[in-house]
């Protein structure tokens, strides 16, 4: 940990047991009040630390943002967690939890597949939202504009020829997966893994997070991932109604019927793609 930093997180951590103004704080830190103003300004550019008309430091909003976002990743990935091992039992596939915050998609939970072909993803590890299915679906629950900015943000890398590498591209996949309710990454993160992503609904209605399943296509093909598509749902219904998701729209995409036909839809689009 550098000097710096090490100095910035000693005085927000001061500020939050309330100390509170700039001498108060060199003192404290024990370095000159130059060096604490400066760490001061960083902070407060950033919204950790705020200050009022009197020039008293309090703790700032990012930081019960912060927290509030820790919160529920945890809440969701301990609602989710029955759900996804028993998901992964179902297929004998590796199952993803993922969530969203500020443009990035981050893995919070995995149930390995039983298969000796492992991925490359882990808990932390950021997926690539133009490339993964819990990327797309986690997008898709965004609204239009917000959607719209952080599509035009990525840098589009190309995993394989498969890759969605315009913002176009990816806005007409996104949108096409919110509409029947799930999306798809076929060999687009990696040549030989295909994988579909389904929502997970709060309480509030929204995406709280997405739910996958991938598999090598040496095991099952792609039109077989498809056809784990009701079982995904199924088990998505589950973590949101554990989540205290209301009733609606979202959860009629679970219909056996429903899902058969878009999955028939998906595999006629990407044959004639």
């Amino acid at each position: 940990m550098s000097q710096s930093l090490g100095r910035a997180l000693d005085i927000l951590d001061l500020v939050s047991r309330g100390v509170r103004t700039l001498d108060a704080l060199a003192a404290e830190v024990g370095v000159h009040k130059s060096t604490v103003l400066r760490l001061l300004q960083t902070l407060e550019e950033r919204g950790f630390v705020g200050r009022d008309s009197a020039h008293r430091y309090h703790v700032g909003p990012a930081v019960f943002a912060l927290a509030s976002t820790a919160l529920d990743a945890q809440d969701v990935r301990a609602a989710a967690a029955p759900a996804l091992r028993a998901l992964a039992a179902e297929t004998g596939q590796t199952v993803h939890l993922a969530t969203y915050q500020d443009g990035i998609v981050s893995y919070v939970d995995k149930v390995e597949s039983r298969q000796p072909l492992r991925m490359y993803s882990r808990i932390g590890l950021p997926a690539p939202l133009n490339a993964t299915a819990v990327g797309k679906v986690l997008l898709g629950g965004l609204d239009l504009p917000e959607r719209e900015r952080v599509v035009a943000a990525i840098s589009f890398e190309r995993f394989t020829d498969r890759t969605l590498t315009t913002p176009e591209a990816l806005l007409e996949e996104v949108h096409r997966g919110a509409e029947r309710g799930w999306a798809e990454d076929h060999e687009e993160h990696e040549t030989f893994m295909n994988c579909v992503g389904a929502p997970v609904y709060g309480p509030d209605g929204r995406v709280a997070a997405a739910v996958s399943v991938s598999v090598p296509n040496v095991v099952l093909p792609y039109e077989g991932v498809l056809g784990l598509v009701p079982a995904l749902l199924a088990a998505t219904a589950r973590i949101s109604a554990e989540l205290g998701a209301p009733a609606g729209p979202a959860a009629a995409t679970s219909d056996t019927t429903a899902t058969s036909a878009t999955m028939t839809t998906a595999t006629t689009e990407r044959t004639t793609a």
